[in-house]
């Protein structure tokens, strides 16, 4: 049995508090960009994530996700059901323990990440039914499948920090809501701003910092890899943003706040997978790509007609692809023992096939199951999964949580 590291266990523990900080700091981020009326609706539904989700790791889902497979790398078993015989155990340098908190907050925030693309339209009690069905029939199965030495890590696929198992695995179950919920009233033809950018500014300042623990913390060490990781993610998210400002302003003449945020955002979606694997330039070339490919994946909406109210689709899920991909050409095995050389650096073009394999495997599989728990949620709920035209232009904030985001009195 390896023996405990004191400086590595202080690493995960702070990178798993860093982590669960990212969620309130998503709610904040999405809460800024939707209507008034709405606010305490989107914060409410990433707050649930940290109660619902927390209590079915404990119960069984570290054991499914994490546990021991003897089914050809789909599931894992119930041997840590309750998380128990855990006391004591090690994984690496680190308490067993630690590894499962630090891999719960991953668990607590990718279901979290869906309701960006949802906005304005789901009824509460369809959140809770799909958030719970969702973590146990999708989150659990992928994140064995990759994080886990599940069949797709057991092909050769990479991700650092939940390029596919969080980003792509989210975005896909976000595109299968929306087809169920259809558009927003009056989209895209009335105008719906964001109420507060600089709520929305403060989120992304908070998953910023947060996301050192996010990817830096999946080291599961304090060591280089684990500095690589943690330089690169600054460097991806701050290429990001000049990438997308570039060309929001080539396209519309102005450089804007959200711009600047969505386009942080978009290069720390795309670097998760790649933080421990590539070298720096590595990591602003591709926070540069994934701001200026994810700006322009928002103009699919339009061309296809779906609401993406807070363009998840073209953040999470376009970002979590092109970084996971990516990552096929950037690789660097000088960077990570555990990691391999991409076509740039003249590993061949394996890495790059397991990449794409593993971005079609995991969207497919989100897609179609997330689009089953919305059909059944749909039929069994006795008012549905939407909200009433009547509902939608009061506010979700009055109709499903009877209270409101701001009160204001003027004393005449």
């Amino acid at each position: 049995m390896s023996e405990i590291d004191p400086g590595d266990t202080a690493w995960v523990l702070t990178s798993a508090a860093l982590v669960l900080f990212m969620t309130p700091g998503l709610a904040f981020f999405y809460g800024g960009m939707v209507r008034a009326k709405h606010v305490l609706a989107m914060l409410m539904q990433n707050f649930f994530a940290m109660g619902i989700v927390t209590v079915l790791w404990v119960a069984f889902g570290y054991s499914l996700a994490f546990g021991a497979a003897g089914n050809g790398g789909l599931i894992g078993n119930l041997d840590f059901i309750g998380l128990k015989d855990m006391a004591g155990a090690v994984s690496g340098t680190v308490p067993a323990m630690a590894f499962s908190a630090f891999q719960l907050t991953f668990a607590v925030i990718t279901p979290a990440l869906i309701t960006g693309a949802i906005a304005d339209r789901l009824r509460w009690p369809a959140w809770v039914g799909f958030i719970t069905l969702w973590s146990i029939l999708v989150y659990l199965p992928v994140a064995h499948w990759v994080f886990a030495g599940g069949w797709l890590a057991d092909r050769g696929a990479l991700d650092f920090a939940g390029g596919t198992v969080v980003h792509v695995n989210a975005g896909a179950g976000a595109l299968a809501l929306i087809f169920l919920l259809g558009k927003r009233r009056g989209w895209p033809n009335v105008a719906m701003p964001p109420h507060s950018l600089p709520l929305t500014l403060l989120g992304t300042g908070i998953l910023w910092f947060g996301w050192f623990g996010f990817n830096a913390g999946s080291a599961l060490a304090a060591n280089g890899v684990a500095a690589q990781a943690f330089m690169n993610t600054f460097v991806a998210a701050a290429a990001a943003m000049l990438g997308w400002l570039v060309v929001e302003r080539a396209k519309s003449g102005h450089a804007t706040t959200l711009g600047a945020a969505s386009g942080a955002v978009a290069g720390l979606v795309a670097v998760t997978p790649c933080a421990g694997f590539v070298n720096a330039m590595g990591a602003v070339t591709i926070g540069f790509l994934a701001g200026a490919i994810c700006f322009l994946a928002i103009g699919l909406k339009f061309r296809f007609g779906y609401d993406d109210a807070l363009d998840v689709i073209a953040v999470h899920l376009v970002g979590g692809a092109l970084g996971s991909v990516l990552l096929g050409l950037f690789a660097d095995a000088g960077v990570n023992d555990a990691g391999k050389d991409g076509l740039f650096l003249g590993g061949g073009w394996s890495l790059l096939g397991e990449q794409v394999l593993a971005v079609v495997a995991v969207f497919a599989f989100s897609f179609v199951v997330s689009l089953g728990i919305g059909l059944v949620l749909k039929a069994l709920l006795p008012k549905g999964i939407r909200v009433s035209e009547e509902d939608e232009e009061r506010g979700l904030d009055v109709t499903q949580h009877s209270e409101t985001g701001y009160s204001l009195e003027y004393v005449s």
